[in-house]
């Protein structure tokens, strides 16, 4: 059980917002972050509820500059509910005395409960249970249920359930100088005497968002009647419940609530529609088993069970029911790309960034569909990609790096530096980097899936548009005889210029070149794999020659990558004359230098003139790629890559980077499982508790981190148990940390599911007895099986690692 639950005991204000984000309710299309249903926002608390792809635009004036922010809007709080007693002021934390205090969320069906035993200030002592869910079986579904049980003293309570409609973008701090009104009210109505609805609109995208909620009164199985008045204004409606309650018997109080957009297929009227699904919700109890089996489907394809360790397991258990709130089967038909901070809060304004690189492993080999649906996403914002290069003199389609409704460039020009206080400028649109990822994100996809439709009707195009972008970007030199790219940032983010450079962006970034070498490779083989008919008439619409095939291919085999101090990758052309950073001397005196470009700064320092790094960049080749194949990739461009190549690069960057991104941390927590077990362990801890820690100071509370939360379970079965799909075959090169007894875990392979069973002697794969493809082929090392419907197949394992 403990491994399903992760919880609180005692009330703690100064934690109660990453509470609130790690008790969150999902379902892949909407989700309500875990605030108390009878707090307001303030400083303490801050109720939220979000659904894929709802954005909304404002402009704000600072300093006489217009600044426009594209957010993923904070919708109208539906949880309102608030319990009076003999007609006294509402309950709130602030003014009761608490008894006992226990805050959790069941993971298996991420159904969070608040259990509550409190003194008013009369002296009556009262015990509450609230439980709420968001439906996985009907996503427009959600749920809250009170049980409230007088101890000492009977009488008479007042319950007022509401939907305010009055809310604001206001979760981040450091947003909050910024437009944070997104909705204007349209219809609160009154639809039946046990029905309140709300509907608004968004300011600029002219979105409607419609709620209706339908609350009711129970004991002993019994609905009572109750005394109702309702009241409400243009943005806000309430109903009063009154009622009588008596000591010790339960009163439960039951909150249904249905929700629709203009954005939903086959909903007209989304105030109708709401109101008309609330009146005919079946109840909580019949809601919640809906819901949980639903759940429960979900576990059997996406539970990854280890021993050995239990906090091990009971956090990997939170990150899948997390990820599964922010991308599952109902995220499939929705125009939804990954945002980087999940559903449940309001950092990085609810855009999709390069996450999903960290992010599609876990849902290729389990729900494929779901990376369809998402890369879908990128493909209807082609167009936007092909205008926003035309805008920059490019060819082909350049993907913004951060995207939100339209797919153009959405990230700010200015950045809020907390430390300092000053607005800084913000460079970071020039990580082109993102369309190598996308690039990567489609290839690997088509790998583990063999997903021929896919290929065809969107994934070629994606593919031959990205390279014809890079293609168009980068230049020859002649007297290197190589292509470079200029102008551009790396994965690592602190370096965006030169020192003293009146022009941002950085010349011949190692990863970039390195990907796009890879990419233009792949890019030339991708019209042989479609059909001929398909494959003629994408070179006639995309108006792609001979010529430009030829160009792609000598891209593969002459990028330029510098290099310095005998086969030390350079993060980028002069990284090797920018000085060495005392880091010994900002932990002396900062402790946590994660964030060291803010530390900097706040000292007047530019950080572009040190080697130090806030994440992986040339580290992240050793961990997208296996060694073997980004061997061929130096190979086929002509560099020297040794036996030592990974493990010196790795060591060298690892002591120049403050891992301010907890990315960074997978990202060496998985290189290193191959050359040191025992740092790749550590580096998983730290990344696998950085949520749930709040390893940067207060991030956490404004929405958790996906790429983080994607990229331990895919270190759990590409890094430790050493899964992947290559040539149509399950691959295993496993490296199980000696702290861990076992990994087991299923998976879907080409639509055939399997089970794997890895311990310190054997590796064990069954395939499903009622799978659909004849044969799986099943490989370690040199070792490779064939396994029909229903087979088993053991392999011995010679050594521990």
């Amino acid at each position: 059980m403990a491994a399903f639950v992760h919880g609180y005991d005692g009330f703690d204000p100064e934690t109660e917002g990453l509470r609130e984000a790690l008790t969150s309710t999902g379902n892949g299309y909407l989700c309500t972050r875990g605030a108390a249903e009878w707090e307001d926002a303030n400083g303490v608390h801050y109720p939220g509820t979000y659904v894929h792809g709802l954005y909304n635009g404002e402009t704000t004036i600072l300093g006489g500059r217009p600044v426009r922010n594209e957010d993923l809007v904070n919708l109208p709080n539906w949880t309102v509910q608030q319990l009076r007693i003999e007609g006294e002021d509402a309950i709130r934390f602030a003014d009761i005395e608490l008894l006992d205090y226990r805050h959790e969320v069941d993971v298996r069906t991420a159904t969070m409960t608040r259990d509550l035993r409190f003194r008013d200030r009369a002296g009556r002592t009262t015990r509450l249970r609230s439980r709420r869910f968001v439906s996985m079986y009907d996503p427009h579904t959600a749920g809250v249920e009170w049980e409230l049980v007088p101890e000492n003293w009977s009488g008479r309570v007042e319950v007022v359930t509401a939907i305010d409609g009055r809310v604001r973008n206001a979760g981040v701090a450091r947003y909050r100088q910024l437009e944070g009104r997104h909705l204007n009210p349209a219809s609160a109505r009154l639809f039946a005497p046990d029905v309140i609805a709300l509907k608004v609109q968004t300011r600029q995208s002219d979105l409607y968002i419609s709620m209706a909620t339908r609350t009711r009164v129970w004991r002993n199985g019994d609905e009572l009647e109750v005394e109702r008045v309702s009241y409400q204004t243009e943005d806000y409606i309430q109903q009063r419940l009154a009622f009588a309650v008596e000591r010790e018997i339960p009163t439960r109080v039951a909150k249904h609530m249905s929700f629709f957009t203009s954005r939903d297929p086959a909903v007209s009227d989304t105030l109708t529609r709401a109101a008309r699904a609330a009146a005919a919700c079946p109840g909580f109890a019949i809601e919640h088993e809906l819901h949980a089996a639903a759940w429960e489907e979900l576990w059997k394809v996406c539970d990854i069970e280890v021993s050995g360790d239990e906090e091990v397991q009971a956090l990997l258990r939170l990150h899948v029911s997390h990820v599964l709130q922010v991308g599952s089967r109902h995220t499939i038909d929705l125009d939804a790309g990954l945002p980087a901070r999940g559903l449940n809060g309001e950092a990085y304004r609810g855009h999709v960034f390069w996450d999903e690189v960290f992010a599609f492993p876990f849902f290729d080999l389990r729900l494929p569909h779901v990376t369809r649906g998402l890369l879908t996403y990128r493909y209807r914002r082609l167009e936007a990609a092909r205008a926003a290069a035309a805008a920059e003199g490019l060819r082909g389609a350049m993907f913004p790096w951060q995207s939100g409704s339209e797919g153009s460039e959405e990230t700010q020009r200015v950045h809020l530096n907390p430390m300092s206080g000053r607005w800084d400028p913000d460079l970071s649109h020039n990580q082109r980097h993102v369309n190598a990822a996308i690039f990567f994100s489609i290839a690997e996809h088509l790998q583990r899936t063999h997903d021929a439709d896919f290929l065809e009707e969107y994934g070629a195009e994606m593919l031959l548009e990205i390279a014809r972008f890079w293609a168009s970007l980068a230049h020859w030199n002649p007297d290197r005889e190589r292509y470079e790219i200029h102008g551009v940032m790396g994965p690592d983010e602190f370096h965006e210029k030169y020192p003293g450079a009146a022009a941002g962006g950085l010349r011949n970034n190692a990863y970039t070149n390195v990907m796009v070498a890879w990419l233009m490779e792949v890019a030339g083989r991708t019209l042989a794999l479609l059909p001929p008919g398909r494959a003629e008439a994408l070179r006639h619409q995309l108006d792609i020659d001979d010529a430009e095939l030829e160009t792609w291919e000598a891209m593969s085999r002459r990028m330029f990558v510098p290099f310095h101090d005998d086969g030390i990758i350079s993060q980028f052309e002069g990284y090797e004359n920018l000085e060495e950073l005392d880091w010994d001397d900002y932990r002396k005196r900062y402790g946590n230098i994660q964030r060291l470009d803010r530390i900097l700064r706040a000292e007047g320092k530019d950080l572009n003139r040190y080697k130090a790094s806030k994440q992986a960049d040339v580290v992240m080749l050793f961990y997208l790629f296996r060694w073997d194949v980004l061997e061929s990739i130096f190979t086929r461009l002509g560099y020297d890559y040794r036996p030592d190549t990974a493990a010196r690069n790795i060591a060298y960057y690892d002591q120049r980077t403050s891992h301010g991104s907890t990315l960074s941390l997978v990202t060496h927590a998985g290189v290193l499982s191959m050359i040191d077990p025992e740092s790749s362990w550590e580096r998983f801890l730290v990344a696998l508790r950085s949520d749930v820690e709040d390893v940067q100071n207060g991030t956490t509370q404004e929405g958790i981190h996906m790429g983080v939360m994607c990229g331990t379970l895919d270190l759990m079965q590409r890094a430790y148990a050493g899964a992947h799909v290559r040539d149509r075959v399950l691959r295993f090169d496993p490296r199980l940390p000696r702290r861990l007894e076992r990994i087991s875990f299923p998976m879907v392979v080409r639509r055939s599911p399997v089970t794997v069973v890895l311990d310190h002697t054997s590796l064990t794969v069954s395939t499903h007895p009622e799978s659909t493809k004849p044969v799986l082929r099943v490989a370690l090392g040199d070792d490779l099986r064939m396994l029909g419907p229903g087979d088993t197949t053991v392999f011995t394992l010679t050594a521990s690692p």
